[in-house]
């Protein structure tokens, strides 16, 4: 990772968010870039927050998980936090089975009604 900061602009194009959804980043408190005038700065913290804000939200976390998660690293540490991941971690992944075994409980419900209405047409 470059030492260099990026620009609001970089930031953008790098994550594949919008302008819009950093800002909020931002407003949130999730980022803290720095500012000099009207421009923004991100450096490599930031950018590390914005790698985790964005796998956080792939895996289903709320954006208050996440702030959450990377509150307790600055207050706490590393070993804190870790902690607390696995926890998080563990409670998405009872969800996400669940939310597995409705969706193939659905596709088997909808596979049995499309079979049974084809037949009805033969």
């Amino acid at each position: 990772m470059s030492d260099t900061p990026m620009t609001f602009k970089e930031m953008c194009e790098r994550f594949e968010v919008t302008p819009r959804t950093l800002r909020y980043y931002e407003y949130i408190e999730l980022l803290a870039p720095q500012k000099q005038g009207r421009a923004r700065f991100y450096g490599r913290r930031e950018i590390a927050r914005m790698i985790l804000i964005l796998r956080g939200r792939r895996f289903g976390f709320s954006l208050e998980d996440i702030r959450q998660f990377l509150i307790i690293y600055e207050t706490e540490g590393n070993r804190a936090q870790m902690e607390t991941w696995i926890g998080m971690a563990d409670r998405q992944l009872e969800i996400l089975e669940a939310q597995r075994s409705e969706l193939e409980q659905t596709i088997a419900d909808l596979r049995k009604l499309r079979d049974e209405s084809q037949s009805s047409l033969t």
